[in-house]
C-alpha cells in the first residue's frame, strides 16, 4: 500500500530528476499566511488548511509553534531564504510544489505574513497555473499590521496619513529599488519599506531629497508581534542612525502617523537609541 509519505518521497526525487511518473489524481497547493510570528494571529482558516497538510514547505521565520499544528505525519521541509543565503531557488522551489500536487498530495506553502505582500506568492501561483495545478490562497496578517498594532501607531489615520505604501527595500535582483521617490516623499503619507534594514541610509536619503522632511516620525520594528520583538521610534533623519543597530527582520514606517508610537525599553547594551 502507498502511503502519502511514500508518494511525498517520490515527488521530490521527480523534482530532481525533472520527470513525472504515472498519472494519479492531483492534489493542490495552498498558499498559506502564517502572519508575522505570534501563533495567535494565524487565522483559523489557516488553522484549518494546515492541519489537513500531507506536505509543508515552510519559511524560515515561520516558528516551530505554528508548524506544530500540522499532522505529525506531514513531511516538513524548509526552504528558508534569507539574504545572500538561499536553501533552494525559486524556481526549485515552484516544481517542488507541483511535483508534489501532481502525485496527489495536499502541499501547504506556510509562508511568513501575506502570500501576496513581498512573498513570492504571486510566483508560485503562476507555477501551478502553468502545469494545470489547483492552487488556492489563504491570507495572512502582514508585517506591517502587526508593527503598527504592536508599536500603537495607524498606518493610516484621518488627520495624518490619508494614504499608505507598501514598498520593498532591495530591487529584484539586489541593490537600490527602483522607487518613485516623489510619490512616497508626500506629505501625510505612510510608507512601509520591508526587507529594507540595511539600505535604511539610502531610503532616507532618497526620501529626504524627494522633498520629505527630516521630522518626519518614523519606527522600525524588529521580530513584529514575537516575543522579542524591539521597536524604535526616531525620526526620517534619524532613520540610519536608529537602524545601525538591529539584525532584523525588521519594518521600517515612515510618516506623521508613527508620531503616535511608542517605543520598547531597550537595555543600554542593545546598543540602540530611542529618538523621541
Amino acid at each position: 500500500m502507498t502511503t502519502r509519505d511514500d508518494r511525498s518521497k517520490r515527488a521530490e526525487r521527480l523534482v530532481l530528476l525533472g520527470g513525472r511518473g504515472q498519472a494519479v489524481a492531483a492534489g493542490v497547493v495552498w498558499l498559506v499566511g502564517a502572519g508575522p510570528g505570534d501563533p495567535e494571529l494565524l487565522t483559523l482558516k489557516a488553522l484549518a488548511v494546515l492541519r489537513s497538510a500531507d506536505v509543508v514547505v515552510h519559511d524560515g521565520l515561520v516558528s516551530d509553534e505554528i508548524l506544530d499544528l500540522a499532522p505529525v505525519t506531514a513531511r516538513r521541509i524548509s526552504v528558508a531564504k534569507r539574504k545572500s543565503r538561499h536553501s533552494h531557488s525559486q524556481d526549485e522551489i515552484n516544481r517542488m510544489l507541483t511535483a508534489f500536487a501532481l502525485e496527489g498530495l495536499t502541499v501547504v506553502r506556510l509562508k511568513g505574513g501575506d502570500p501576496f505582500i513581498f512573498g513570492r506568492g504571486g510566483e508560485e501561483l503562476e507555477a501551478c497555473r502553468e502545469v494545470g495545478v489547483e492552487c488556492r490562497v489563504v491570507p495572512g496578517v502582514t508585517a506591517a499590521f502587526a508593527a503598527g498594532a504592536s508599536a500603537g501607531a495607524p498606518l493610516t489615520h484621518r488627520g495624518s496619513a490619508q494614504a499608505v505604501t507598501f514598498v520593498t527595500g532591495h530591487a529584484a535582483q539586489g541593490g537600490e529599488p527602483d522607487l518613485h521617490w516623489e510619490s512616497l516623499a508626500r506629505a501625510n503619507h505612510t510608507v512601509v519599506i520591508y526587507m529594507g534594514l540595511s539600505m535604511a541610509t539610502l531610503i532616507a536619503a532618497r526620501l529626504m531629497a524627494a522633498g520629505r522632511a527630516g521630522s518626519t516620525p518614523a519606527l522600525i520594528v524588529e521580530n513584529a508581534s514575537r516575543a522579542d520583538e524591539r521597536r524604535v521610534t526616531t525620526t526620517l533623519a534619524g532613520l540610519a542612525e536608529a537602524a545601525a543597530g538591529l539584525k532584523g527582520p525588521a519594518i521600517l514606517i515612515v510618516g506623521e502617523a508613527m508620531a503616535l508610537a511608542q517605543a520598547s525599553l531597550l537595555s543600554e547594551t542593545d546598543g540602540l537609541r530611542a529618538h523621541a
